[in-house]
């Protein structure tokens, strides 16, 4: 056990007995509970029921105080001796808590570290400490809401400038690691049989979720408007976090994604570290305060809770004499040029001169944002020619990640360097290589066969990265909150002396570090799990740090990050293009001109980023070559693969993905047609997907679902079949002489179809509405259809693909209606398109049909399952619609009416597919083909428009 602080000498309260006299009843009484429970949780000594019952009393009544009367917190706020004795007062509760439900008792001032314990020594012990653990977590969120309740003044500098002097956030952290370890080891393990036990287990998770959702709500407040403090935040969590690495070495990296050389570690620890030195001025009030009570102390025995040596603040209270560094001159003026030396030999004074945050960072920004930034149109890169090959190569490599294939080594995964890159002066001035492809060219095969990691690639590192996992979406906001103060343009406080916006560089921070992308796919995830709309805060708040991330041209370095070798499109990619999805359909909201073509005279990268519709066009031109490039062809391939199957090719036993990989996959495509639908909604956006000719793999996705899934038939009794009767269905027991028991019982059907015949439900209806919004004209005309896109489909020979979805499937209801509207677009002003569908139901009309009044005729068909071939009578124009030609021959009455319904369900393809145009459509009296009336729509065409 470690020994108390209060019994070291150089702890001992050294303050002279002037500092209290004008003290209010409030801060002394609430300081002597705070000393008394410091004695309690460092058991010297521990107080009694009564005692605990009186201190107890007090902190309830001054965190109510705090909660209602400004005056109070005003007072608290900007004593320091306050601020000390609740830190000692929560380091003591968190040191016995990691004890009574960790085994392992924590220091204060040093980092805890997460955890490696099996999770039943945990359970046993918090069983077993209920009652103690208990109480000291219901103490621990009454302090840290007193601890956040503080920083809500008239002036929240102060009290933020005394917090950070004596390292409160040093607490915050613990208590979040603490309530970590131990809510991850309750969660993820194997609940008590008894029903107390689980009871017990169960109140101390929640208590923990509590102190982590108070603690974060602190930290908010603690961060709120202020820079320093956001970079010190940032720099704790995500590059200072407990399980990260904690001496790197000086080439050692955070994982690079792809072939974007992440920032090395060292490098950027030490730029932000410098930077926080060279920033660490405190308000005058807040400076003031502590040199009041650095003066007051013996010089022999200074109090270490403020800290004077390593604190980055200290300089503010302690003489000239005791600096170790010498902070930035504020005198000087407003602006400075900044300038990069890589011959200095200091790194404090190279870093001076920079004054940016980090070059290392910078460097890697420039490499990582918008990919060929040397070329800014946006034509697409990928053409449709490549569609077929890559839609082969996709098929074999499903096929052989099944075989358990060798992982192939990927050419554009190998970040080989230059060892002279960091140190080149000319970086910001070096245009990227002009061949350069951000297609994101990774194929599942060629990944780690063995890597059942369902997000990410290798270890979820990170403070805040099992957060979203342990709350629910109400505990969960201030996390957002948090993360949104820190990198959203609006909530920052404009550029430094050197141009520099602090938002947009801790935006940068976020997605250069490993623990940053990793609470970046937690979040997000977090958004699918708990099926949050629209709607809600935590839908609105992660939009806008998705709108931060763009504004930092970071959107396709991102979805890189996100993905996840087992997935064509992981959970967390997918949030991340619903996200996109409602920025392009805000972006434009009021309307406004969007014209993302620069002056040709533009050079400076700088200004062309600022270019808002610039940017839009770029990521839509990125996003799109995903989707042309690895989201088609992989969807294509396993729908063909479904095919072979179905025609007897492939073993079904053979097929490469199960359903739940499936079902990631159709989530995926879904949000991938949503974003398209929106895009294509959007006229000043539509004429990109027209340009980029997204006809031909809305048409190659029809294509594969004819080929890979069977029409599902309308549910219930077939419409001319005869309603069985129970005697035919439902077999009646019989008496039997014999003692042979019954027949067991039919074995129950499965639970879901087997993978290789997954439906693919309603894909059909997204495509063909995409189509139907690019068809149509622009707005404020209703007519013709738009000529190009009408060309592009015949080019491609689309109106096959169209007149296939006419016919009923019920895994794509509605998709009659949408072909409708397609047609419809299709053949307004198009001669072409009219003509070749006129000719098709010119070339399919029934030939052998006599005219009214003459006599019936007889036709030789073969049908499955009857030998030979049957003469059956065709059927009058003047019969019943719905009645079918009557079979000719010496056939009995009941083979007459099997042969009937055999003919009704085995109607040719084409007979069908004319029927359903002919429904579709009619010739007026030009001889021009139209579409009729619209008398029985099941659907409003704005439902899907």
């Amino acid at each position: 056990m470690a020994s108390s602080p209060s019994r070291q000498p150089s702890q001992e309260d050294t303050d002279a007995v002037k500092m209290w006299k004008n003290d209010s009843i409030e801060e002394r009484i609430f300081s002597a509970a705070l000393i008394c429970l410091e004695g309690h949780y460092n058991q010297s000594p521990v107080m009694g029921p009564q005692s605990i019952a009186k201190v107890t009393s007090i902190v309830s009544k001054t965190l109510e105080k705090t909660h209602t009367f400004k005056d109070v917190r005003e007072v608290l706020s900007r004593n320091v001796r306050v601020w000390i004795w609740l830190r000692r007062a929560v380091s003591a509760a968190i040191c016995d808590l990691n004890e009574k439900s960790l085994g392992v008792r924590s220091e204060p001032f040093i980092q805890t570290k997460f955890l490696d314990i099996t999770t039943p020594e945990v359970t046993a012990l918090i069983i077993k400490n209920y009652s103690v653990l208990k109480e000291a977590l219901q103490m621990l969120n009454k302090l840290m809401h007193i601890a956040r309740n503080l920083l809500v003044t008239t002036d929240p500098e102060v009290p933020q400038d005394l917090s950070a002097a004596i390292n409160f956030d040093h607490e915050v952290y613990e208590s979040i690691c603490l309530c970590v370890n131990v809510t991850s080891k309750g969660i993820d393990g194997e609940m008590p049989e008894d029903e107390a036990s689980r009871a017990k287990l169960n109140e101390i998770t929640e208590l923990c979720k509590k102190v982590l959702v108070t603690s974060l709500q602190q930290a908010h407040n603690w961060i709120a408007k202020n820079d320093r403090n956001k970079m010190l935040f940032w720099y704790k969590v995500l590059i200072e976090s407990p399980d990260a690495e904690s001496n790197p070495g000086p080439e050692d990296r955070h994982e690079s994604v792809l072939d974007y050389p992440a920032p090395r570690s060292a490098q950027l620890r030490d730029e932000i570290i410098n930077w926080l030195k060279r920033s660490s001025r405190m308000c005058d009030a807040a400076a003031a305060i502590c040199k009041e009570y650095y003066d007051a102390q013996s010089p022999d025995k200074k109090d270490e809770w403020l800290p004077r040596d390593e604190n980055l603040l200290a300089w503010n209270y302690t003489p000239p004499e005791t600096w170790s560094w010498e902070p930035d001159n504020y005198e000087e003026a407003a602006e400075i040029v900044s300038t990069w030396d890589p011959e200095e030999t200091d790194k404090f004074e190279q870093d001076k001169a920079y004054g940016r945050v980090s070059h290392e960072l910078d460097k890697w920004w420039y490499g990582a944002r918008i990919p060929n930034s040397n070329d800014w149109s946006l034509t697409m890169y990928s053409t449709i020619d490549s569609v077929p090959q890559r839609i082969k190569e996709c098929e074999a490599g499903l096929m052989q990640r099944y075989g358990g294939a060798e992982p192939q080594e990927e050419p554009n995964d190998v970040a080989d360097h230059s060892a002279d890159e960091g140190h080149n002066p000319e970086w910001q001035n070096q245009a990227p290589q002009a061949g350069h492809n951000f297609a994101p060219e990774y194929d599942e095969y060629e990944e780690e066969a063995d890597d059942d990691d369902s997000y990410g690639e290798g270890p979820m590192t990170g403070l805040l990265t099992e957060v979203p996992n342990i709350l629910d979406p109400k505990q969960i906001e201030a996390l957002h909150m948090i993360v949104k103060s820190c990198i959203l343009d609006s909530a920052g406080s404009g550029p430094t002396r050197f141009g520099e916006n602090l938002q947009e560089t801790r935006c940068r921070i976020f997605l250069a570090t490993d623990c940053g992308r990793n609470l970046l796919r937690e979040m997000l995830v977090f958004i699918a799990v708990w099926e949050k709309d629209e709607s809600s805060l935590i839908f609105q708040i992660s939009s806008q740090i998705v709108e931060a991330i763009h504004e930092n041209s970071l959107i396709p370095y991102a979805w890189m990050a996100l993905r996840s070798p087992k997935d064509i499109i992981s959970p967390a990619q997918t949030v991340l293009l619903r996200l996109i999805t409602y920025l392009f359909r805000t972006s434009l909201f009021p309307p406004k001109d969007y014209n993302p073509f620069l002056d040709p005279k533009t050079e400076d990268v700088e200004k062309i980023l600022t270019n808002e519709d610039l940017r839009l066009g770029k990521m839509l031109n990125y996003l799109y070559g995903l989707f042309r490039s690895r989201i088609v062809p992989e969807c294509v391939a396993l729908m063909q693969i479904q095919g072979e199957v179905r025609k007897g090719r492939l073993d079904p036993a053979d097929f490469p993905m199960d359903n739940w990989d499936l079902e990631r996959t159709k989530d995926g495509l879904v949000q991938f047609l949503d974003f398209l639908y929106t895009v294509a909604d959007i006229y000043p956006f539509r004429q990109h997907l027209i340009d980029y000719e997204a006809v031909y793999e809305l048409l190659k996705l029809l294509e594969g679902l004819d080929v890979g899934v069977e029409k599902a038939p309308f549910p219930g009794t077939r419409r001319n079949e005869p309603p069985t009767t129970p005697s035919t269905t439902t077999s009646t027991p019989q008496a039997s002489s014999s003692n042979n028991p019954p027949p067991p019982p039919p074995p129950p059907p499965p639970i879901s179809e087997p993978p290789h015949e997954f439906p693919w439900s309603g894909i059909k209806g997204q495509v063909l509405s995409i189509l139907a919004a690019l068809l149509q004209p622009p707005p404020g005309q209703s007519s013709p259809g738009n000529p190009t896109v009408q060309l592009q489909i015949l080019q491609h020979n689309g109106i096959v693909a169209l007149l296939n979805c006419c016919l009923y499937d019920d895994n794509n209801r509605f998709c009659r209606e949408r072909t409708q509207l397609c047609l419809k677009w299709l053949m307004d002003g198009c001669p072409d398109a009219s003509a070749f569908l006129q000719n098709l139901v010119s070339a399919n009309q029934p030939a052998m049909r006599p005219p009214p009044g003459s006599s019936s005729l007889t036709q030789s068909v073969r049908i499955d399952g009857v030998p030979g071939e049957v003469r059956v009578q065709v059927r009058s124009a003047s019969a019943p619609a719905g009645e079918v030609g009557e079979v000719v021959g010496d056939m009995g009455t009941g083979a007459g009416a099997s042969l009937r319904s055999r003919l009704e369900e085995n109607k040719s393809r084409s007979e069908e597919l004319v029927n359903d145009l002919l429904a579709l459509t009619v010739v007026d009296e030009s001889g021009k083909m139209t579409i009729a009336p619209d008398g029985d729509e099941t659907e409003d065409d704005d439902d899907f428009m």
